[in-house]
């Protein structure tokens, strides 16, 4: 007897063939049977807004909307919904404009650790879209099942009331969601998302080029100001700077992609910081070039949502060892890599142009970079190094603090 499809026996390992849209955009996955909905999200299409928490269904963390109804992604299994048309939290708004339950989290700090908001966001909509209507006083029980860590309910039902009250008519449709906004990374190690086909991942389009690079006018996340000693001579690095290709070999994680003419240039970047590893595709724009000088302005997504601009000016001059090279810059994050602090990624950005100023040292010499370009820079090598300079300045303080705290004490006695 020949059965349909979905009541076939399949093996464990087995992998099943399936299709459907998410945020958007037509996803075909092979995957083995006992594969989760939520693990198809983040292991597969690096969709990791969707947490995993109690993966009995009763902590509401890993919540999404199939084909239009909220559902617990940890009980769902993936290839029991072929066909469907799945949104999770990154499918609600962009970073550029984000969806008002976004807006009204941050407004009223009804996020903490954020381990639960994915859910509470996603149930949020769900309850709203079906109950425009509903009573401040009913939210608790109507919001209870997702539980937050931190106790921050009384900020969840005062964010999810505004919006309430603000679109009585009906909540704005999620704003990320279209044909070719599938918003997730690659999982770590991999070029592509494991098991799905090539044409189904959808990169975001490549960003058009801008009539300029508009940096903001605020303080900026990290202000970098750093000189390294190089031992080449100036009019090596002068043919360094003069080669804007041979530059970005230069620079850990980086690659030219694309000229676009007028000193506009396309690329990528790439660094890993522990478990998260960030893509940034974006454009550059060269203001100013000279033998001894070069300036511009960057700026690009990450696959992830976050984003990043930086203005940048590097100097080249003559020293008693050969050249000094000196790097400015204004660098403004967002997004989940500005999460990781001013100092943290002030470390980084410092121990990056170490590593490019050694790179430019080698090449302008006439050799090749020793590899540190090859690989995107890992935040366990940079960090650690980083924690090391902080340790030994700890140590440094410490000692002198004792050594005036004796001298101190011997001149009392």
């Amino acid at each position: 007897m020949n059965l349909p499809k979905a009541y076939e026996r399949t093996e464990a390992d087995q992998t099943v063939e399936v299709s459907m849209t998410i945020n958007g955009s037509p996803v075909t996955m092979s995957l083995p049977a006992r594969i989760t909905l939520s693990d198809a999200l983040r292991d597969h299409l690096g969709l990791t807004g969707t947490h995993v928490g109690c993966e009995h269904g009763i902590c509401g963390m890993c919540t999404v909307l199939v084909d239009g109804e909220a559902a617990r992604a940890c009980l769902l299994f993936a290839v029991q919904l072929d066909g469907a048309e799945i949104t999770t939290v990154e499918g609600l708004g962009r970073p550029d404009d984000l969806h008002p339950l976004q807006e009204a989290f941050g407004h009223h700090h009804g996020l903490q650790c954020g381990f639960c908001t994915p859910g509470f966001l996603m149930s949020s909509y769900d309850l709203l879209e079906h109950q425009p209507d509903v009573k401040r006083e009913d939210l608790p029980a109507e919001l209870s099942g997702v539980l937050c860590r931190c106790t921050g309910y009384r900020n969840i039902i005062d964010a999810v009331h505004d919006v309430a009250e603000t679109y009585r008519e009906g909540i704005p449709a999620p704003g990320n969601c279209g044909h070719r906004t599938l918003v997730g990374r690659s999982p770590a190690g991999s070029s592509g998302a494991a098991g799905v086909d090539d044409d189904s991942v959808v990169e975001p389009d490549a960003e058009p080029r801008p009539e300029e690079i508009a940096l903001p006018s605020g303080e900026p996340t990290i202000q970098i100001d750093v000189t390294k000693d190089l031992t080449a001579s100036p009019e090596d690095v002068a043919r360094v700077f003069a080669d804007v290709r041979l530059l970005a070999r230069c620079l850990p994680g980086a690659e030219l992609t694309d000229e676009l003419g007028d000193n506009w240039y396309r690329g990528r970047a790439r660094i890993a910081l522990g478990p998260v590893r960030l893509s940034f595709n974006g454009i550059a724009h060269v203001l100013d070039q000279s033998a001894d000088r070069i300036a511009m302005n960057a700026q690009g997504k990450d696959k992830g949502g976050g984003g990043a601009q930086a203005g940048i000016v590097m100097t080249a001059s003559p020293s008693a060892a050969g050249t000094t090279l000196r790097a400015e810059a204004s660098v403004f994050l967002t997004g989940r890599i500005a999460g990781f602090g001013r100092s943290l990624a002030g470390d980084v950005s410092r121990r990056m142009f170490e590593d490019f100023a050694r790179a430019v040292d080698q090449v302008a010499s006439g050799a090749e970079p020793d590899g540190v370009t090859s690989q995107p820079p890992s935040a366990v090598a940079i960090v650690v190094a980083a924690l090391a300079d902080r340790a030994r300045d700890l140590m440094k303080r410490t000692r002198n603090r004792t050594r005036k705290y004796r001298e101190a004490h011997r001149r009392n006695r």
